[in-house]
């Protein structure tokens, strides 16, 4: 077995020293702000399978989401009791708006993927993979070239990472 499929083996059954670790990652990470980008990415062999490389015009960000029923925030204006209702928004996955809210926080940067790191009883927490579309390194790179043109601006935003599209629903 290779370094990576041991680092998968690890992350499928944790052994109680690694979830003590995990424990108090999450105790630094909430104290740190929603969007943190980091040196290294925390699963190396899910980051790497989804086509991190450690090259300059590439970055990892963990990103952080509150759990919960995603509803709408509450009405609070003058309206009539049937539209009072608090929907529930279904259509996004909680990682694809983790990949929404880093493409925010970095705009100049393209979402490549993203993976889960882990949750508590409060958040949720996936690290996105992130391409810096007008870096020379991307574009003399054969298998990342294609995120530089046009067509691929805003991939997150329409629904074209592999997390929107799991979700279901294509956004408008």
């Amino acid at each position: 077995m290779g370094v990576y499929q041991h680092i998968r083996e690890l992350w499928k059954k944790p052994r109680s020293n690694f979830i003590e670790l995990m424990k108090q990652r999450f105790i630094e990470w909430r104290r740190e702000p929603a969007t943190v980008r980091i040196e290294r990415p925390t699963r190396l062999d899910r980051a790497r399978s989804l086509g991190y490389k450690a090259k300059p015009g590439i970055i990892i960000v963990r990103q952080r989401v509150l759990r919960g029923g995603r509803m709408r925030p509450k009405i609070r204006k003058g309206r009539r009791p049937k539209a009072m209702r608090r929907k529930k928004i279904v259509a996004k996955s909680y990682q694809w708006i983790c990949e929404e809210r880093a493409a925010r926080k970095y705009p100049n940067y393209e979402v490549l993927n993203s993976y889960f790191v882990g949750k508590d009883g409060k958040y949720i927490w996936y690290e996105v993979i992130l391409v810096e579309t007008s870096h020379p390194a991307i574009k003399a790179d054969k298998n990342l070239s294609w995120i530089t043109s046009n067509k691929h601006k805003g991939r997150v935003f329409r629904g074209l990472t592999s997390a929107a599209k799991k979700s279901g629903k294509k956004s408008k």
